[in-house]
């Protein structure tokens, strides 16, 4: 049995939106990447990571949804 590992989406802003994706994702919560560089979303694990600071991840700006600005 093989755990699934959360989703790391590289980002260009500290402000992204989290609705966990898909028809059964969770509500839409606003999320702050602070001076770690990252942020996890309390509900689906999703974590957020700024670009350029060195971790990977995959560029889904559009899976990021609408960073309120």
């Amino acid at each position: 049995m093989s755990i699934e590992v959360p989703e790391t989406l590289t980002v260009s802003e500290t402000r992204v939106a989290c609705d966990g994706g898909g028809a059964l994702g969770h509500p839409k919560v606003y999320l702050q990447i602070g001076d770690e560089g990252f942020v996890e979303c309390p509900y689906c694990d999703r974590r957020f990571v700024l670009a350029g600071d060195g971790r990977n991840g995959r560029s889904a700006d559009h899976a990021a949804g609408d960073p309120g600005h």
